[in-house]
C-alpha cells in the first residue's frame, strides 16, 4: 500500500463525450485553465495517465494524448523516479492580467514585473509566444527548414573572411550604404537574374537581416492600419506578427492545386492592399503557383493599385526539371508596366541560419522611398559577412554549394519516403515534392480518428522528434490534417532511425 505522501489527489476535469471537440483536447484544455488559475500550482504533483484517465472517465490514449501536448508546451515536467508535476514556470504566467487591485491592467512578463503594454504591444507577445511554439521544440530530427550544417564550405568561407578582414580599408570599418555592400548587391542582381528569371539592376537590391525584417519594411512603408492583406491559408505563422505590428488585417486566402486563389481572395477582400505569396513553392503544402495564376495575380494588382510580396525562400532546392522562373520576372511588359512586385529572397535557409542575410528587390520607383525609410530608421544590416558572401557567389562557391545540397536533399528525400513506407503505412500518407526540404505527411483515416495533428505532433515532441502540426499554419480551421518532416538536416542512417520511432509514437495513439 503506497505511503499517504505518495497519494495524488484526483483531478477533476468535465468531459463532453458529444462535443464536436475531441475528449483529449478537451482534457488538455482543462488541465491547463486549472493550472493558469491556480488551482494546479506550480510544483503540483499529478496522476499517472492511467491514473487521470480513472479519475475523469476516459481512455488512457486520451490522457496519454493530454499530458503529451502539455508536456510539450511546457506545462508539466518529468522528475526522474519521483513522477509528473505543474512546470515551476508555467509558459503562459507571463501573459496572465494582474488581479484586480493591483492598480494596473499590465502585463505580467518573465521576471513577474508588470509592464504597460499597448493593446498592439500585447497581441504581439502573444502571437510571438504562439510563432514560436509553431516552430516546435528544437529537436534536430525532421525540423522543417533546417538546413545541412555539416555540407557547408567552411574552410573557402573561412577564407574569404580573412581575405576581407586582415587589412580592412576606413570604408569597411564605417557604416556602409544603407542599401547594403555594393559588390553583394552586385553578385545578388546576376544570380537572380540568371536563375530567377528576373531583370533587376543592383540598384533594386537591398541587403537584409532576412526576410521578416524585408517584409517588416515593406508593411511599414507600404501599409495603413485596417489594411487589408491577402495572406496563404495555411502559411507562414511568422508573417502574421509581422502584420500584427503594423495593425493590418490578414485576409486568409485558400491555396488550391494553382497555388492562392485569386478569386477567393477577391470574394474576401477585392479592397486588399497587399498579397503575401509563396509562388515557386507554397509554404508548407508545396503547392506550384501556375502561369494562368500568377498572371491573374498580377493583373489583380496592377488594376486594384495592389501590391504583391513574393516569398521565394527556398527555389534553389529544386530536384525536377529546370528552375521556375519567378513571380517578379513575370511583372513587366505593356500589360504591367507599373511593377507591382517586391522580391525577397534568404541566404540562411541556404546556407546556415545564424549567417542572417537576405535580400530584397524592389520596384524602381521604391528603390528611393526604401533607402529613405531606411536610413531614417537607421535599421541596416551588419556589414561584417557581406564583403565574403559576395566573394562567395562571385567566385562560384555558392553554384558550386547549391549544385551539392540538391544532390544530398534529393537523395535524403528519397530515404525519408522509402523509410515512410516501411513503418508508417496505416499512420501517414507520404508523396514526393519535386522541391524543398520538407514534406508534409497526412494522417491517415484511422490514425485520425482518434487523434489530430495537434495531438501527434505534441506527443512525437515528447520523444525528441520535431514535426510541426499542419493545423498550426492555418488561420481558419484547418481542412486537412498533417505533419510537416524535414529532411534536409537528416542523413540517411538519421531517417530510418528517426521515422520508425516516430511510428512506434503515433501506433501507441492508435490503439
Amino acid at each position: 500500500m503506497a505511503r499517504s505522501a505518495d497519494r495524488v489527489p484526483p483531478l477533476s476535469v468535465a468531459l463532453d463525450p458529444s462535443s464536436a471537440t475531441p475528449l483529449h483536447r478537451q482534457l488538455y484544455s482543462g488541465l491547463r485553465q486549472a493550472m493558469l488559475d491556480g488551482r494546479l500550482r506550480p510544483g503540483t504533483r499529478v496522476p499517472s495517465t492511467r491514473g487521470l484517465a480513472a479519475d475523469v472517465g476516459c481512455s488512457r490514449t486520451t490522457a496519454v494524448v493530454a499530458y503529451d501536448l502539455l508536456f510539450a508546451e511546457g506545462y508539466l515536467e518529468a522528475r526522474t523516479g519521483s513522477g509528473t508535476y505543474v512546470s515551476a514556470a508555467l509558459p503562459d504566467a507571463r501573459l496572465q492580467p494582474t488581479r484586480p487591485g493591483a492598480g494596473t491592467d499590465a502585463t505580467r512578463m518573465d521576471d513577474g514585473s508588470a509592464a504597460d503594454l499597448s493593446c498592439r504591444g500585447q497581441g504581439l507577445v502573444r502571437l510571438a509566444r504562439v510563432t514560436g511554439r509553431r516552430r516546435g521544440i528544437r529537436a534536430r530530427l525532421f525540423s522543417p527548414g533546417e538546413p545541412d550544417l555539416a555540407g557547408f564550405p567552411f574552410d573557402v568561407w573561412s577564407r574569404l573572411l580573412a581575405r576581407t578582414w586582415r587589412a580592412p580599408g576606413r570604408h569597411r570599418l564605417l557604416p556602409g550604404p544603407v542599401a547594403g555592400d555594393p559588390a553583394l548587391r552586385r553578385a545578388i542582381a546576376d544570380h537572380v537574374n540568371r536563375v530567377r528569371g528576373l531583370a533587376c539592376a543592383p540598384e533594386q537590391v537591398f541587403i537584409t537581416n532576412g526576410t521578416q525584417q524585408g517584409l517588416d519594411l515593406i508593411v511599414r512603408l507600404l501599409l495603413d492600419p485596417g489594411d487589408a492583406v491577402w495572406v496563404e491559408n495555411p502559411g507562414y505563422a511568422s508573417l502574421w506578427a509581422v502584420l500584427a505590428a503594423a495593425e493590418a488585417r490578414p485576409v486568409p486566402v485558400p491555396i488550391d492545386a494553382e497555388g492562392l486563389s485569386v478569386d477567393a481572395g477577391c470574394r474576401r477582400a477585392r479592397l486588399a492592399r497587399m498579397a503575401v505569396v509563396t509562388p515557386s513553392h507554397a509554404y508548407p503544402l508545396g503547392v506550384v503557383m501556375g502561369l494562368a495564376r500568377r498572371l491573374q495575380l498580377l493583373d489583380w494588382a496592377a488594376n486594384q493599385g495592389a501590391w504583391v510580396v513574393e516569398d521565394d525562400y527556398d527555389s534553389e532546392f529544386r530536384y525536377t526539371g529546370a528552375p521556375l522562373a519567378a513571380l517578379a520576372g513575370l511583372d513587366r511588359g505593356p500589360a504591367h508596366t507599373a511593377r507591382r512586385v517586391l522580391y525577397l529572397g534568404t541566404f540562411s535557409k541556404i546556407l546556415f541560419p545564424s549567417l542572417r542575410v537576405g535580400y530584397m528587390i524592389v520596384p524602381e520607383a521604391l528603390i528611393e522611398p526604401v533607402a529613405r525609410a531606411r536610413a531614417g530608421l537607421n535599421d541596416l544590416s551588419a556589414g561584417t559577412v557581406q564583403p565574403a558572401l559576395a566573394a562567395f557567389l562571385a567566385d562560384g562557391h555558392f553554384a558550386q554549394h547549391l549544385r551539392r545540397m540538391r544532390r544530398r536533399y534529393a537523395a535524403r528525400q528519397q530515404a525519408l519516403l522509402d523509410a515512410g513506407r516501411r513503418h508508417l503505412a496505416g499512420l501517414l500518407d507520404l508523396a514526393p515534392d519535386a522541391a524543398g526540404m520538407h514534406l508534409v505527411a497526412g494522417l491517415a483515416p484511422d490514425l485520425a480518428a482518434v487523434a489530430d495533428d495537434v495531438a501527434c505532433s505534441a506527443a512525437a515532441a515528447a520523444r525528441g522528434l520535431t514535426v510541426p502540426a499542419l493545423a498550426d499554419y492555418y488561420l481558419e480551421k484547418p481542412d486537412r490534417q498533417g505533419l510537416l518532416l524535414g529532411y534536409a538536416a537528416v542523413n540517411e542512417a538519421e531517417i530510418e532511425a528517426g521515422i520508425a520511432r516516430l511510428a512506434h509514437v503515433l501506433s501507441g495513439l492508435s490503439r
